[in-house]
């Protein structure tokens, strides 16, 4: 009796025992033809996790990875490794780095659903065929071909065994959202590659987006495709409000996801549009109070916090941030410092850029008409390094007037990074004095540009 008194009561202490809760998962593997100096990352899509993934000179590697995110991608630099984590997830991953395609495979807990990710990524790019070609085919012929590819990686899904249910319909909905998402790329894709500026879809071609349920958080936080297709719902909205009110477009999106009831969309919505576009905000100040006003995130909100004091920084009267010794087209080195006495107009720029280059005939129409003013127009490229001739030889096809000057570090430049310049063509007014005028100032297409020359008598 007494021995079944203390089995008892051994067994009662194991079962009211409290298993640990696992928040965590565990990968690890070989990478085959590792060389040492080779970085490797491990970091979410949002940017919000990033660090270096620490791996032996044998190229074995192990790490533990907080699970409030899903996603992340293994980087070295060349070909990215997509992982899909859960709690307790221990995934053994194993690659040759010169042959990530052919030679991946992941073991271990979890090795199922990255497996199928792995299998439908590659599918939906074979399915899915060359963009360019896809997204220039008519409407009937395109809706046809979208079908095909939702159809094919749904029946891929349900013939794939191993994977748990809650992922399945988690999964099945996805699909569905890329699916979306390939009916609200079209128009813009479309007008570009066939250069048809004018071209619109029928009237009911995005009508399937109607019945979106724009607040799933959970979809939200695991689907690329659905997180665009709220944005996207957003921007439309906010485009519509800043016409309708005349209002700068930057407000009218905090505006109008303002309404938005749950925080963690929202904070993230906010913070991402903020980190983009604080910097090309008319009124700096009444967009950072409304950003305030929206987040309830401490973390973004110090983030942005810096981002809006080094902006105020650059406000109309302070002194210019500098650039020294950058290449000159025309031979040798220029500074700013060298172009003071005249107010300068900045287009930071690059040869890959579209929009940059759409700017280019009205730039020289500013340039000539101001020709023999006060102003020099300077234009620096954020090119890289390796692409110095290419740079080079388009400003003598493109027959670029004014002083082309290349950047020393391309977006790394502290010119560039003190301006916060995070999206190109940007441009910059200085006055004689090498003090601010505008550090976000109109484009040589923008009317404003020439009636804000005209109000300083340029």
């Amino acid at each position: 009796m007494k021995k079944l008194l203390i089995l008892s009561t051994a067994v009662a202490m194991i079962a009211c025992k409290e298993t640990p809760k696992v928040d965590y998962a565990l990968i690890g593997g070989t990478i085959t033809n590792f060389k040492t100096n080779t970085k490797v990352t491990i970091n979410t899509p949002d940017g919000s996790v990033k660090e270096d993934l620490m791996v032996a000179d044998n190229g074995t590697f192990t790490d533990t990875l907080n699970t409030n995110k899903n996603l992340y991608a293994l980087y070295d630099g060349k070909t990215p490794i997509y992982l899909y984590v859960e709690p307790g997830f221990n995934l053994n991953i194993n690659y040759d780095i010169n042959d990530v395609q052919n030679s991946l495979a992941i073991t271990g807990k979890g090795a199922e659903i990255n497996n199928y990710l792995i299998a439908k990524r590659k599918e939906e790019g074979e399915l899915f065929g060359n963009p360019r070609e896809t997204y220039q085919l008519n409407e009937a012929d395109y809706k046809t071909k979208i079908a095909t590819v939702k159809e094919e990686l749904t029946k891929l899904l349900n013939e794939t065994t191993g994977l748990p249910e809650a992922f399945k319909a988690k999964e099945l909905r996805n699909i569905n959202y890329f699916y979306l998402s390939l009916h609200n790329n079209y128009e813009n894709a479309h007008r570009a590659l066939t250069q048809n500026p004018t071209f619109k879809v029928s009237d009911d071609f995005l009508k399937e987006l109607d019945n979106v349920d724009f607040s799933n958080i959970e979809d939200f936080k695991y689907s690329t495709y659905y997180k665009n297709l709220v944005s996207n719902h957003y921007g439309k909205q906010a485009q519509e409000l800043a016409e309708k009110d005349a209002i700068d477009y930057s407000i009218a999106y905090l505006k109008t996801i303002a309404p938005i009831t749950t925080p963690e969309m929202k904070n993230t919505l906010a913070f991402e549009f903020a980190d983009q576009y604080i910097g090309r905000a008319k009124d700096v100040e009444a967009f950072y109070n409304l950003y305030i006003d929206n987040s309830t995130n401490e973390e973004n909100n110090e983030v942005i916090k810096e981002k809006y004091n080094k902006l105020m920084a650059l406000a109309k009267g302070k002194p210019s941030p500098n650039f020294t010794d950058y290449v000159n087209y025309e031979g040798g080195k220029t500074s700013l410092a060298d172009l003071k006495g005249k107010y300068v107009y900045v287009d930071v720029w690059a040869t890959w850029c579209g929009p940059c280059k759409r700017e280019i005939p009205f730039l020289k129409e500013v340039e000539e008409k101001f020709h023999d003013k006060n102003i020099e127009f300077v234009s620096i490229s954020i090119d890289q390094q390796k692409d110095f001739e290419k740079w080079k030889s388009m400003v003598a096809e493109k027959e670029l007037k004014g002083v082309q000057l290349f950047a020393d570090s391309d977006w790394k430049s502290s010119f560039v990074q003190e301006y916060q310049i995070n999206g190109i063509p940007r441009f910059i007014l200085i006055d004689p004095n090498g003090n601010i005028v505008n550090s976000n100032a109109p484009r040589p297409s923008n009317p404003e540009l020439t009636e804000l020359f005209t109000s300083l008598d340029i």
